[in-house]
């Protein structure tokens, strides 16, 4: 954690950089467990995505109670 802060002060570009990548990464992969569990159901290409959005619209919802 350390290192995430100083790296985050010595260089903000790198750390943004990392972070936005990072986040793209866990989301291609999220979208792409999504797609296998519910792709037996032969449901369109975009389903994936909205139950994705769904599932973390809830989670968030539950974190602000």
């Amino acid at each position: 954690m350390d290192y995430l802060r100083q790296l985050r002060s010595e260089r903000p570009l790198l750390f943004w950089l990392a972070t936005a990548v990072a986040f793209w990464l866990v989301f291609q992969l999220a979208l792409f467990v999504v797609a296998l569990v519910i792709g037996p159901f032969g449901l369109p290409s975009w389903a994936p995505l909205v139950v994705l959005v769904g599932a973390l619209v809830l989670i968030a919802r539950h974190q602000q109670r």
